[in-house]
């Protein structure tokens, strides 16, 4: 994964630089593109090393000013843009490499194949619960596990490991069981996203539920030093993770659940009384209500309280701490968010039929 290695800095060139220069970034970093940018860090176009060459041979020198060669970029992204989508535009338009342009049109990243440049490593760990039969959604799930059915391209584990990694989340763990070995077949190490994958593998006859593989983290003879971030493995979401994470940090709960809104059409006028006598007539309301979106932080000093190799629900993790006092924060998700767990669902997620949420 020495990829990793690479900077922003190392891909970024000024309007002043020179063409030797710009080779000299291609060649020492082994990177396709040069992003130019002006004086004030906005993204001002890209040259690539094809560009440079025909320019040479067209008689350009190689201290002249890059300026006079640079193009606009194939395409750019925005910091909100999922990962998966930015690589499926990469891959649509063979280019390895699509920048990252802020509001104000500098330069923050750079997406690359196994990698975002330039982008924050966090300390915290993520375990992904992928080891679900998802007998909802039979014959589908009949030789393939639910996380790994397609989305638009992309089996929907795979979606949630580059949002992630594009978040800055570096160790995953991945917890196993139906028809494993194929999640483990198609990740192996983690090293073509760019990150470092392990996984806590249940056993057929003693699945351990959505929070009995947490235990199995105690097996690894260390402790996470920040917050892990635990979420079910059959979502289409593009949370923010730093928002999240941060919410936690500022909260100060031991855990914190993310959120979704359910709403429910009520079909009738609604009858609101009062000692038998009608005050008002609700026609048709839409009531919502908070919940479980399958997304959590946890405190490294609650790991230790999952029993090891038992079936454990998380939420009972959360109602032993309200039990002892502590809180237990709230985190409302704003952004797409979708549970796979019926065909219907699933349709929703691919695009088909009308979305019910």
């Amino acid at each position: 994964m020495g990829e990793r290695n690479i900077h922003l800095d190392d891909m970024l060139a000024t309007l002043g630089s020179s063409v030797r220069e710009c080779l000299t970034i291609i060649d020492k970093h082994g990177v396709a593109t040069v992003f130019v940018v002006d004086e004030s860090g906005r993204l001002a176009g890209v040259v690539g090393e094809r560009e440079i060459r025909k320019a040479l041979v067209g008689g350009a020198e190689l201290d002249d000013a890059v300026a006079a060669f640079v193009d606009p970029p194939t395409a750019t992204s925005t910091p909100r843009d999922g990962r998966a989508e930015v690589l499926d535009v990469m891959r649509a338009l063979r280019v390895g490499e699509v920048p990252i342009v802020d509001g104000e049109g500098r330069i923050v990243g750079v997406h690359r194949d196994s990698e975002i440049v330039g982008s924050f490593p966090l300390e915290n760990w993520a375990v992904v619960m992928a080891g679900g039969r998802g007998t909802r959604l039979a014959p589908l799930t009949d030789d393939i596990p639910k996380p790994m059915l397609p989305v638009a391209g992309r089996p929907i584990l795979e979606r949630i490991v580059l949002h992630l990694v594009g978040s800055g989340i570096r160790r995953l763990f991945l917890s196993v069981n139906y028809l494993g070995s194929l999640v483990e077949q198609y990740f192996g190490d983690g090293s073509k996203y760019g990150c470092d994958i392990e996984y806590l593998r249940e056993t057929p006859d003693r699945p351990l539920g959505t929070g009995g593989a947490l235990g199995l983290l105690g097996d690894l003879g260390e402790t996470p030093a920040a917050p892990v971030l635990v979420m079910n493995g059959d979502l289409v979401t593009a949370f923010p993770v730093t928002e999240l994470l941060a919410a936690h940090a500022e909260s100060g709960a031991v855990a914190t659940i993310a959120t979704s809104t359910y709403e429910h059409q009520v079909p009738f006028g609604v009858l609101e009384s009062r000692s038998g006598r009608l005050m008002r007539i609700v026609e048709k309301p839409r009531p919502s209500w908070p919940v479980n979106a399958g997304i959590y932080v946890v405190s490294p000093m609650l790991l230790g309280r999952v029993p090891r190799g038992e079936m454990y629900p998380i939420t009972n993790l959360f109602e032993h701490c309200l039990s002892r006092g502590e809180a237990v924060g709230l985190w409302p998700i704003r952004d797409q968010w979708q549970d796979i767990g019926r065909p219907h669902e699933l349709a929703q997620a691919r695009g088909i039929g009308e979305r019910t949420r």
